[in-house]
């Protein structure tokens, strides 16, 4: 189920657009299900339709969900969806890393924190 948080700093769409695709990468979504129409799901989190039909959107240039006329949005087959999310999250990481160490942080003070993150 999606929650959203009025004191995340992201936009309420990236919010519905992350809690998504966390439900499709995680398997609580499967391949050709059906996802809530944008009307039930506004109502349902009591926000704009635009808002729903925008995190859609972007999901779906993202190659996690397509849509077909008439019928909704469906969940598609992730493997390239995945492999690109891969590729631009690591692009990010790498951007962050450098930014560490400009700041001083050291190799071992990263292997510290990406092991932290790993065992959480």
């Amino acid at each position: 189920m999606l929650t959203l948080n009025y004191r995340d700093s992201r936009p309420i769409y990236e919010q519905i657009k992350d809690g998504l695709r966390r439900m499709i990468v995680t398997g609580a979504m499967k391949q050709d299900e059906k996802l809530p129409s944008v009307r039930s799901l506004a109502t349902q989190l009591s926000i704009n339709p635009n808002t729903i039909q925008r995190a859609y959107n972007e999901l779906e240039a993202e190659g996690y969900i397509y849509s077909v006329a008439g019928k909704g949005s469906f969940v598609s087959g992730t493997a390239d969806a995945d492999a690109a999310r891969r590729a631009s999250l690591t692009g990010d990481l790498r951007k962050l890393m450098g930014e560490l160490r400009y700041l001083g942080v050291t190799a071992e003070e990263s292997m510290t924190l990406i092991k932290e993150v790993y065992e959480q």
